[in-house]
């Protein structure tokens, strides 16, 4: 009995030193997969680096880029596109007028009523339009016949019951984000179409031309003063609100930057006369690059990936468009390396599946046990039962990728103010602000749900700032957000450049 005790005992001992052995080595398996998934969370911290020295080295190569864009075409990768608006509004303008927004699958018309008065907009009404799938791919007469029909009936909807004015003729601004050619204040030539669009009969054509003829055809007594894109529109409202504003920056699902340059520093176009002496130039900087700029592979497979490959650089690593889908393809990595995830999901490999606003949510999941990122997980990327030391790593990475994109961002916001002398430098390259510069109050006007609905983007944005350019400095330049540059913006350039004023901007 004795002896059948003492080996019970012993096959007992083996056996809790067997299941001992399986724990251990579980354990340091499990070691290993999260060290692996360690070392991808650092290679992506140690890629995605922005010391404030990389960052000013990024400011001074959008100011170069800038200086190469306006002295010839093809000179830079930034286009710094001549928009003939030498003018903005002052607050001084006075009557009704109306505003096309046309830059996507809807469009929207406008009509503001102005008081006279800096941010006196008496009343404004809206209305937005989806345009008809097979509109898209029809010919030009179509698309503009219905707008004008819309058109038409807002303003006679609006108008009822009003005194018909018989001084002027109505007018209305033009905001068209699509690439064009612009030709003067009013007038430019479609390049391309661009978010769905194939409307092959107007490719080359003037485009205040086509929406004019289907006004008269529609029997509506309009005239089409000002052609502007969205970020001009955002400038113009900008400066009605506040005249300090000499810059406008949009980020969004996509991200633009205009600004007012000097016309003797517009080399590329030296015959160019206005008698404000400025004008607005529309950069174009979602295709600014520079080997600065922190490119990690995640970039590199994304931009290949792309159906414009090696274009629009800055804006694939900094806009609405494309975070979300950099965290995604950062989560496949670490899945495909750890099992940490469980089985890798099959949804981890399509595009743009996590877009920005989930990464957000993500992100900014302020709750105990993340259980904002766990939904996410579960319900966008059919990832379930991860722990909360996995979700917290999910919230990491969001945190990389948004930290330097808001960076970057700012370092470009910097940059436009390096080229115009109001980033406290005295035009000194890579140094810090100067004291014997006397800085003036300097006003940017942003858009854009990625700045004005992501908090912490916006944070990392201001940070990186103050960084750039020094409290003392900083505490000049003003960030002020705008809502709707391209309708009323647009709105309130045609009463500038009504028919009442002149053509300021003339070319010898």
């Amino acid at each position: 009995m004795g002896k059948l005790a003492a080996g019970l005992a012993a096959a007992a001992a083996v056996a809790a030193c067997a299941v001992a052995g399986v724990v251990v080595g579980r354990r340091v398996r499990s070691r290993r997969k999260w060290k692996r998934v360690v070392g991808v969370l650092r290679e992506l911290e140690e890629a995605c680096e922005t010391p404030v020295g990389r960052l000013r080295q990024v400011v001074d190569a959008m100011a170069v880029e800038m200086h190469a864009g306006l002295a010839s075409e093809g000179g830079s990768k930034l286009k710094m596109l001549l928009t003939f608006v030498d003018h903005l509004p002052t607050g001084s303008e006075i009557g009704t007028y109306y505003a096309l927004d046309l830059g996507g699958t809807n469009f929207r018309v406008l009509r503001v009523q102005l008081g006279g008065r800096r941010s006196s907009i008496l009343s404004q009404d809206v209305e937005r339009r989806p345009i008809p799938r097979h509109l898209m791919t029809s010919t030009s007469e179509d698309l503009f016949d219905f707008i004008a029909s819309t058109l038409k009936q807002f303003v006679e909807k609006e108008e009822s019951g009003s005194e018909p004015s018989s001084v002027r003729a109505r007018e209305l601004g033009l905001t068209f984000s699509f690439p064009v050619k612009q030709l003067s204040i009013r007038s430019g030539i479609l390049m391309k179409w661009t978010k769905g669009f194939a409307i092959e009969d107007m490719v080359g054509k003037e485009v205040v031309g086509l929406l004019e003829a289907a006004l008269v055809r529609s029997g509506l007594d309009m005239r089409v003063a000002v052609l502007v894109n969205d970020t001009v529109g955002t400038l113009a409202l900008g400066h009605y609100d506040d005249a300090d504003t000499v810059a406008a920056v949009i980020i969004g699902t996509g991200t633009n930057a205009c600004y007012l340059e000097r016309a003797d520093a517009i080399i590329k176009c030296q015959g160019l006369l206005t008698t404000s002496g400025c004008m607005v130039v529309n950069m174009e900087w979602g295709n600014f690059w520079s080997s600065h700029l922190p490119r990690t592979s995640y970039d590199i497979d994304l931009d290949l990936e792309s159906p414009n490959p090696n274009d629009q650089g800055f804006e694939k690593m900094i806009s609405g468009m494309y975070l979300g889908d950099i965290v995604r393809r950062v989560i496949l990595r670490m899945s495909q390396d750890s099992d940490i995830f469980g089985p890798v999901s099959s949804r981890l490999s399509i595009p743009f599946i996590l877009q920005t606003p989930l990464l957000a949510a993500m992100h900014e999941d302020d709750s105990p046990e993340l259980k904002e990122v766990d939904k996410i997980l579960k319900e966008t990327l059919e990832i379930s039962e991860v722990s909360l030391k996995v979700r917290k790593l999910v919230v990491r990475v969001c945190d990389v990728v948004t930290r330097r994109a808001a960076r970057l961002a700012a370092a470009g916001i910097v940059g436009i103010l390096k080229k115009i002398g109001r980033d406290g430098s005295g035009g000194v390259t890579g140094g810090r602000s100067r004291s014997d510069v006397k800085m003036r109050r300097t006003v940017v006007a942003i858009e854009g749900g990625l700045y004005t609905s992501y908090t912490m983007f916006r944070e990392y944005l201001h940070e990186a700032l103050n960084e750039i350019l020094g409290e003392d400095v900083a505490h000049h330049v003003i960030l002020k957000v705008t809502e709707d540059g391209s309708g009323t913006g647009g709105a309130l350039l045609a009463a500038a450049y009504s028919s009442g004023s002149v053509d300021n901007v003339q070319s010898l």
